[in-house]
C-alpha cells in the first residue's frame, strides 16, 4: 500500500478545506481501504469525517426522514421509522453486507462505493474507470454478472449498492456541502454516465445527508435480492418495489451501472391492472430496452420474473 497522511477533521469547514486540495474523505473505509490495498486507489491524504456531527436520523416537516451521512448501515436498518415507513430500505441494507461491515459502513460511503468488477480491481487488466481510453475487457471477457441496461461500449460494470436501489425507488435526495455552500442532487441523477466520472458531485464536495421525502412513504414495500450464494454477496439482480395508493415504485439493482429506476414499468402500471399478467407486461416493457452480452442474457429473464414475483408479494 502506498504511504498516505491521515488526520481527523475537527469541523465541517476543516474537512472541506482538505477536500478542496485533493484529500479523500474516509468514513467506515470498507470500500476505500480495500481499494487502497489493491493499489486501485492511491490517495496522498485521508480525512476522517466520522467524528463530524453528521450521524443520526430525524423526521422532516413533510413526514419524511433525514439520514445523516455518517449514520452506520446497522443503525439505518434498525431504525423503527425506517422499518415502518420505508421497509424496503431496511431490507436492502440487511441484504447488503455482513453485520461486521454494516457496523462500520456509512450511508454516504455506501452510495459512493465503486464497482466490484474484477477487471476494475485487477491492475494487470485495462479498465476505462481506472485509465480512460484503455478499454473494457469485460465486454469480450467474463461478464456473466455485468449490466444489461444503460451500459456502453466503454463500461459494462454494475453498481454494487443494495441501499441505493431502495433509495432510488423512494426518490431520495443527496444533500452535500462545498466551500461555496450547500447543494442537492436527486439520487436518480447522482451517478455519472461516463466510466471515469462516477457521480455528479462537485470536486471536494462532502455528502452531509440523504433525504427521503414524505411523499415517498411506502409501508407496502419490499426488497428482494438474487445472489450466487446465500451469504454475503453482491446482487445478480435485485428489486425494490412499493405501492403508494395506486402508484407503483420499482427500482432494479445488478442490471446497470447505476441503480435503475424502472420508469417504463411504473408508467404501465399507473392505471393497473395489478395482476400477474399486468406485472408481466410492465416488466417486459421495461426490459425491452435490455442489451445483454452473450454471457448475461439470463439476467433479462431473471429480472422479469423477479419484478412479477415481488409486485405480487407487495399487492398481497
Amino acid at each position: 500500500m502506498k504511504e498516505f497522511a491521515y488526520r481527523r477533521a475537527t469541523d465541517l469547514r476543516d474537512a472541506l478545506l482538505a477536500g478542496s486540495t485533493g484529500a479523500r474523505y474516509l468514513g467506515g473505509g470498507t470500500n476505500l481501504v480495500d481499494l487502497m490495498k489493491h493499489g486501485v486507489e492511491t490517495p496522498d491524504r485521508l480525512i476522517d469525517v466520522r467524528r463530524l456531527p453528521l450521524a443520526g436520523i430525524r423526521e422532516t416537516a413533510d413526514g419524511g426522514l433525514l439520514i445523516g451521512a455518517t449514520t452506520t448501515n446497522s443503525d439505518l436498518a434498525a431504525h423503527p421509522e425506517v422499518r415502518r415507513r420505508y421497509p424496503a430500505l431496511s431490507q436492502a441494507v440487511l441484504a447488503g453486507a455482513s453485520g461486521q461491515l454494516r457496523n462500520m459502513a456509512t450511508v454516504a460511503g455506501n452510495l459512493l462505493q465503486r464497482t466490484r468488477c474484477a477487471y476494475f480491481a485487477d491492475l494487470s487488466q485495462p479498465c476505462n474507470k481506472r485509465l480512460p481510453g484503455s478499454g473494457c475487457p469485460a465486454i469480450t471477457g467474463v461478464h456473466h454478472n455485468h449490466a444489461i441496461l444503460g451500459w456502453s461500449p466503454q463500461c459494462a460494470a454494475t453498481h454494487p449498492s443494495d441501499m441505493a436501489v431502495a433509495l432510488v425507488a423512494f426518490d431520495a435526495i443527496v444533500r452535500y456541502e462545498t466551500l461555496d455552500g450547500t447543494g442537492e442532487i436527486p439520487l436518480e441523477e447522482f451517478y455519472g454516465d461516463t466510466p471515469q466520472r462516477e457521480t455528479a458531485l462537485p470536486p471536494g464536495a462532502l455528502i452531509t445527508a440523504v433525504v427521503l421525502p414524505g411523499s415517498a412513504v411506502s409501508p407496502r414495500s419490499r426488497y428482494r435480492k438474487v445472489r450466487e450464494r446465500a451469504s454475503y454477496a453482491f446482487a445478480t439482480v435485485s428489486i425494490a418495489a412499493g405501492l403508494d395508493g395506486d402508484s407503483p415504485r420499482i427500482a432494479l439493482g445488478g442490471v446497470a451501472p447505476r441503480p435503475w429506476r424502472a420508469r417504463t414499468a411504473e408508467s404501465r402500471l399507473v392505471d393497473g391492472p395489478f395482476t400477474t399478467d399486468g406485472f408481466r407486461a410492465a416488466a417486459e416493457a421495461e426490459l425491452s430496452a435490455a442489451e445483454s452480452l452473450p454471457g448475461n442474457a439470463y439476467k433479462v429473464t431473471l429480472a422479469r420474473n423477479l419484478i412479477v414475483a415481488v409486485l405480487e408479494e407487495v399487492c398481497a
